[in-house]
């Protein structure tokens, strides 16, 4: 028993099947206008948008100026390391806020927790653009530094995985890879405008102005985002695959007690019989961003550091490669999305990842043979085909992936876990093997290994693209 209605579905497309699969016939889903769509778009690009311009202003700040400002007792080389671990901080805290807030989202709806987590992560940014220094207060201050980026990763740990799941279970089935694709454009958008402002911010002021007080500005500034996201959000309308669920009760999943007594609904006391999760679809959902997530550590953290320190190539040169690839993945990512709907998931996933692992080597020998646009080709390549086409696909394939009896908490689970492990010990791996051995082939090694592990995980999945949302069951 739900409180939908029969009439037409989701976005007012009905339910077809894409690709090559033969989906079932799905479950009647509430109305929902072209509008209905925008907003739940553009409400998912403003809130990756933010997690990333967070996560960015922050990444700046902490090489800058934090160490100095909120470390500043003793050697400056422990206050750098403070800065960096508290950088940290936030990463640990996502699987956290993931579990937690995902959880939530299954209980009581997408729209309600996804406002939370933006109201969450966009104050505990703000207000670090407003806390006393060291030099003010002493140890409070990193004390509070530490619990800000606390709250901002508990919730980015469930923003980026429900606005995936909240677009994947608007969008109509045939459009579902470009509609959910804009999760993906939306860390690009976030990043560049996080680091335009900073670069801004360090033409106009002076250095000493830059300490007292103008890296104040970009966190307070943020605010504005956060404004308009949460205006967003309150004029938008629950997920209509949540609403069409048979144990979902005005607007709320029945509870476990109302189901273990017999009091819930028939057809809810069968929703939450069904299965979880299976061991197929947590591995296969775990390597697919384990090797999207470890390509983005190899490829956007440690390669730049790898060609600035290891090959010594102009600092600006570096600068330049990463925007001319975040301009370049405004094609990319949309254009993968639509592949998806047209080709699948399964088969966009192998041809993409299989490209990864053909194109490493080459790739990094571009790289150091340290010409100007050889090392902007290879670098272009590597970060479009290894990191932002598997981002595209994993912010639909993930969602799809579950079923709608834990979607929310099974995608934010996994990609966060999935990430930390990738992207929190390959770059350090990385780089003591390239120390070892003097040489490029380690790099190029580590990112034919993360596209292999994409690559084997859609061999081994089942397609994907098209099925019914509505069904509470995995998809493997």
């Amino acid at each position: 028993m739900s409180t939908h209605s029969t009439a037409a579905a989701s976005a007012g497309h009905p339910e077809e099947p894409a690709g090559p699969v033969d989906p079932a016939s799905p479950s009647p889903q509430p109305t929902r206008s072209v509008g209905d769509l925008v907003r739940a778009a553009v409400s998912g690009w403003l809130g990756t948008a933010l997690e990333f311009m967070d996560f960015q202003l922050y990444s700046l700040a902490a090489a800058l100026v934090f160490s100095e400002i909120f470390f500043a007792a003793g050697d400056p080389g422990m206050a750098v390391i403070g800065a960096m671990a508290t950088y940290g901080v936030g990463y640990v805290a996502r699987p956290v806020g993931a579990w937690y807030f995902g959880r939530m989202g299954d209980r009581i709806g997408r729209r309600k927790v996804l406002f939370y987590t933006i109201v969450l992560m966009g104050m505990a940014t703000t207000l670090i653009g407003v806390l006393p220094t060291y030099g003010q207060v002493g140890l409070l201050a990193p004390a509070l530094l530490v619990l800000l980026r606390l709250l901002q990763g508990l919730g980015a740990g469930a923003e980026i995985s429900g606005a995936g799941v909240m677009l994947a279970e608007y969008a109509p089935v045939k459009r579902r890879g470009l509609v959910a694709s804009l999760v993906a454009l939306g860390t690009n958008c976030g990043t560049l405008f996080a680091s335009a402002i900073w670069a801004v911010l360090l033409v106009v002021v002076t250095e000493q102005q830059l300490f007292d007080w103008a890296w104040r500005i970009p966190f307070i500034a943020s605010a504005l985002v956060m404004v308009f996201a949460v205006w967003v959000r309150l004029n938008l309308k629950e997920s209509p695959v949540f609403e069409a669920r048979d144990d979902v009760v005005e607007g709320e999943a029945v509870g476990t007690e109302e189901v273990e007594t017999g009091e819930a609904p028939v057809e809810a006391q069968e929703f939450a019989a069904t299965r979880s999760l299976t061991v197929k679809s947590v591995a296969v959902a775990f390597l697919l961003r384990f090797g999207q997530a470890g390509n983005s550590g190899m490829i956007q953290t440690y390669l730049i550091t790898f060609m600035t320190v290891f090959l010594l190539l102009d600092k600006q040169l570096s600068t330049d490669v990463v925007i001319i690839s975040s301009v370049v993945a405004f094609a990319t990512v949309p254009g993968i999305g639509l592949l998806g709907d047209r080709f699948g998931r399964k088969t966009m996933y192998m041809i993409m990842s299989a490209i990864g692992v053909v194109a490493a080597i080459p790739c990094v020998l571009l790289i150091v043979s340290g010409a100007t646009w050889q090392v902007i080709v290879g670098y272009v390549v590597l970060h479009n085909i290894g990191v932002m086409s598997l981002a595209s696909m994993e912010n639909l394939a993930l969602p799809e992936i579950f079923g709608a009896k834990n979607r929310y908490q099974a995608t934010g689970v996994v990609r966060e876990i999935a990430a930390i492990v990738a992207t929190g010990a390959t770059p350090v791996i990385a780089a003591a093997l390239v120390a070892a051995t003097d040489s490029w082939i380690p790099v190029a090694v580590i990112i034919m290994f993360f596209s292999a592990c994409a690559l084997f995980a859609a061999i081994w999945m089942k397609e994907v693209a098209g099925r019914d949302l509505t069904d509470p069951n995995p998809a493997m």
